[in-house]
């Protein structure tokens, strides 16, 4: 194995070379642009058999590029499945699961406490030793506190969102999501950033796209490498276009969103062709999990022949869509059947820089470049985790599942289906089904849809589960869980400007909750918090989420007076002005009176706790 490792090495180190990496005074190495869709399902592009064939850009970029029809998420949901994207390591490992439930899924809701762990390396970090520039333009989804925020971890600048576009909230129970330019909070989606859920018309698409461009042509003009990490979430439920698009699809809004979708690549790309970069920009697209059957076929993809959808084990959930392009470098019009993980993204890039994997923790994620340039394919292993628990494995053709399950008899029961139509008995079930001692085998060349389990006493069956199960052995005798960071919910967490009249929050101060579970003793309470100035003056609270501090200044925006503390009712006397405005600077003596500190650690983005609840000061730190 080692001269035949000798020998890739070399070859690859020929090509890197040719495109500017490793020869002797090269300006720079080849740039990366991480295409990450939200929910797209494996058939949703006319390349993948989708009839509408409404995807010229990217059909044109299979067709000059690389086409992966076996490439998986690490995870059926996007949080985990994007902390993998940007780790190389499986969401077991970097913590992003949880132990509430038995196999239960988890992301970073509003009022999530947890997000990326500080010990964790992520990608554009690591790039940074060779001189990268990196941007996420998008959804982050992997914590919202200031300890998580994606510019602490690595990128150089962020337009986006640290959560999905769910919504419009009343901004009194719970707020509307923000968006950022980098530190700075620049307004909330449905207020600042429209979207129209009757029309499902919004501009986001587009903003995205001329962030992307913009970033690129800075980066070029100051010839230094880039990372563009183009994470957008048009797809995902509630679906949403620009008007342009709106009623252009024969598959109706959601497929106005991926039309839209689609010339957004076909302008990037064309953007790499005037700047005459092509040849030294390695491009991948591809989604964060299947799509989300439950929403279809109004809001939701298509998974093409596979079962089921996102949230799911089964292929529906996790085979993605997946489409390598870097012209004169990887040959064009070419299909790959290595099996491929989003967790070798991060493994192919850092290779594309020239930069080795961090060496003192495992991990998952594969090299795909010898695939890529030459055809090599390696023999490994896919896991297919839903929470803290290993569901299932595939291992070439065969794929042995150790445990099945939708979701419960009581979602399903209220309407929620994430196999619409695809009842496969002892298969789909909607108890949580244990084959530990005798998997579910199926050959997923003959059967994709996983309707046919192998015989049980068949020697095929009997090859391909010996050969599976010192695989999963292996896997778990190494495997070291990492802290779940995806238990504890916390409504104090949620990044408010204000908490409103009328608001329920939990009483006492330790307000540290299960995610999933609702908390008690709720009471009213209204606070808000400005700038504390000598004056006593009280503004409508309906006003709060409007009132923020400059990021760079520290200073309220000109027009605005500087109130004092507002606690149900009239002005306290005002606060002395504390040394520091954020992360809890606020000493109590500067509390008003009858007022008590929170836990500091239960704050918000720029947060400071009273009374068991926070505020954001939009201060960046």
């Amino acid at each position: 194995m080692a001269p035949v490792a000798a020998a890739t090495r070399w070859r690859l180190l020929l090509v890197l070379s040719a495109a500017g990496l490793g020869a002797v005074g090269a300006p720079k190495p080849p740039n990366i642009l991480l295409l990450l869709m939200d929910d797209m399902g494996w058939g949703d592009l006319g390349v993948y058999g989708e009839p509408s064939r409404e995807t010229p850009n990217l059909d044109q970029m299979a067709a000059e590029g690389m086409l992966f029809p076996n490439f998986y998420s690490a995870n059926p949901l996007c949080s985990p499945s994007r902390a993998a994207l940007l780790t190389g390591r499986l969401p077991i490992r970097s913590g992003f699961y949880t132990t509430n439930g038995h196999a239960r899924n988890a992301y970073t809701p509003q009022e999530i406490v947890g997000g990326v762990p500080d010990e964790e390396h992520l990608l554009p970090e690591l790039l940074k030793g060779a001189g990268y520039a990196s941007k996420i333009v998008g959804k982050w989804h992997l914590g919202h506190r200031p300890q998580f925020h994606p510019l602490k971890h690595g990128f150089d600048e962020w337009f986006g969102s640290p959560n999905c576009h769910f919504g419009p909230y009343d901004n009194r129970a719970r707020p509307n999501i923000p968006v950022y330019r980098d530190w700075e909070m620049v307004g909330r989606y449905y207020e600042e950033f429209p979207i129209n859920l009757k029309t499902g018309e919004a501009n986001l698409t587009q903003m995205y796209l001329q962030e992307a461009l913009d970033f690129m042509k800075r980066q070029q003009a100051a010839q230094r490498p880039f990372f563009l990490y183009w994470a957008i979430d048009a797809t995902h439920a509630p679906v949403y276009a620009s008007r342009p698009f709106l009623g252009t699809s024969r598959r109706g809004r959601y497929g106005d969103a991926v039309r839209e979708i689609d010339d957004s690549v076909g302008k990037i790309m064309r953007l790499l062709r005037d700047l005459r970069i092509t040849e030294n920009t390695f491009v991948f697209f591809t989604s964060d999990n299947g799509a989300a059957l439950i929403s279809a076929p109004k809001q939701g993809g298509s998974n093409g022949p596979f079962l089921c959808g996102k949230q799911t084990t089964f292929e529906g959930g996790m085979r993605e869509p997946a489409i390598a392009w870097w012209p004169g470098k990887i040959p064009a019009g070419q299909v790959s059947h290595q099996l491929g993980s989003i967790m070798d993204l991060f493994t192919t890039s850092l290779s594309l820089a020239g930069l080795a994997p961090p060496s003192d923790r495992v991990i998952d994620g594969l090299d795909l470049l010898p695939a890529m340039l030459w055809g090599q394919l390696t023999d490994r292993p896919i896991f297919y985790y839903r929470g803290n628990t290993l569901m299932a494995v595939t291992l070439g053709q065969y794929k042995a599942h150790f445990w099945t399950w939708t979701n419960s008899w009581e979602e399903f029961r209220q309407g929620v289906d994430f196999c619409p139509g695809q009842n496969v008995s002892g298969v789909t079930t909607h108890t949580q089904e244990e084959h530990t001692k005798l998997p579910l085998i199926f050959h997923l060349g003959r059967d994709p849809g996983e309707r046919y389990p192998l015989s049980f006493a068949s020697p095929e069956y009997l090859d391909a589960l010996r050969r599976v199960t010192l695989v999963v052995r292996q896997h778990q005798k190494t495997l070291v869980p990492g802290q779940p960071q995806l238990n504890m919910c916390n409504q104090a967490v949620m990044v408010w400007t204000c908490w409103a009249d009328g608001l329920k929050v939990p009483s006492g101060t330790d307000l540290l909750e299960p995610c999933g579970h609702s908390p008690a003793s709720p009471v009213p309470v209204t606070v808000c918090v400005w700038h504390p100035a000598p004056q006593r003056w009280v503004i409508p609270v309906s006003q709060c989420q409007k009132l923020w501090l400059h990021p760079k200044t520290h200073r309220a925006p000109s027009g605005w007076r500087s109130p004092a503390f507002q606690l149900d009712g009239p002005s306290p006397r005002a606060a002395r002005r504390p040394a520091r405005w954020f992360g809890g600077q606020l000493s109590t003596s500067q509390l008003p009176r009858g007022v008590q500190p929170a836990l500091r650690s239960q704050c918000g983005v720029g947060g400071v706790g009273v009374g068991g609840v926070c505020w954001e000061d939009r201060v960046g730190h």
